[in-house]
């Protein structure tokens, strides 16, 4: 069984900062690439920023320069350091990674379970 576990979401004041977490665990043998994602109410889920295991990066073009994603691989954890933060970033934040599991050949794409946050004006 595969885990994804986010935390650090909340309330903020536009122009703040938030820092996501997400952990993964369970009978991992290898993780590709991590990411987040995020879905705002009545709109589809769409792509946040993303990571390879060597570390490239890819961001949205609404979140370049103000959010930053980064990873700790012997932690099996991704992070989202959030800044100036804007009313339009408020959506429930889910994490995605790419999972070979122990007993697998084929990696398949796990979720966590979302993490709101919400951005005040």
């Amino acid at each position: 069984q595969v885990q994804l576990v986010e935390s650090g979401g909340g309330l903020v004041q536009a122009g703040g900062s938030l820092r996501l977490s997400c952990a993964a665990s369970g009978s991992i043998f290898s993780i590709n690439a991590m990411g987040w994602y995020r879905q705002a109410p009545e709109k589809q889920r769409e792509l946040v920023a993303t990571i390879t295991s060597a570390g490239t990066t890819n961001y949205a073009d609404s979140v370049k320069g103000r959010f930053t994603i980064s990873r700790d691989n012997a932690k099996n954890t991704v992070y989202l350091q959030m800044n100036s933060l804007k009313p339009e970033d408020t959506a429930v934040y889910y994490c995605n990674a790419h999972i070979q599991k122990r007993d697998a050949v084929l990696m398949y794409s796990y979720w966590g379970q979302g993490t709101q946050v919400t951005v005040s004006s």
